[in-house]
């Protein structure tokens, strides 16, 4: 493990890397370039405040889903750091497209369920190529 990948805290070392997928409340096909835009600046945002790098971002097959690589630090509870991504990117995005929500009544942009899986065994290049390459799926639909 090379120098520059750990993490270092005040009792603790660490690379963790979570890779997490967010689908879209009944996968309504939503998320284009713009509300991407939004998207990742909202979670630019919230990884801030929890000490997290997002790393890469992209949107899955037919714009229902969004693949995010995450580095956080040990302290950092995954699912706070998922619901506070989902609830303050929901937000912005009824912010900025208001009529994306309209049917949706006070439901959220987002499902209530999420994918994590811990990136700790396989190459993170491997991890990043996979979530850039979800792009040329999409396209290819």
């Amino acid at each position: 493990m090379l120098e520059e990948t750990l993490r270092h805290g005040p009792h603790w070392v660490s690379s963790l890397h979570a890779h997490l997928v967010f689908v879209t409340k009944y996968r309504r096909e939503t998320i284009d370039p713009d509300v991407l835009k939004v998207i990742i600046a909202a979670f630019n945002g919230v990884c801030k405040k929890f000490d997290v790098i997002l790393e890469e971002t992209m949107p899955g097959e037919l714009g229902e889903h969004v693949h995010v690589l995450v580095e956080y630090p040990p302290r950092v509870a995954i699912s706070t750091l998922v619901q506070s991504m989902k609830s303050v990117s929901s937000r912005k995005i009824g912010e900025s497209f208001p009529d994306i929500k309209i049917g949706w009544g006070k439901h959220s942009f987002w499902s209530p369920s999420y994918f994590a899986a811990s990136c700790g065994g396989a190459p993170l290049e491997l991890v990043k190529q996979y979530i850039q390459e979800q792009k040329n799926k999409r396209k290819r639909k």
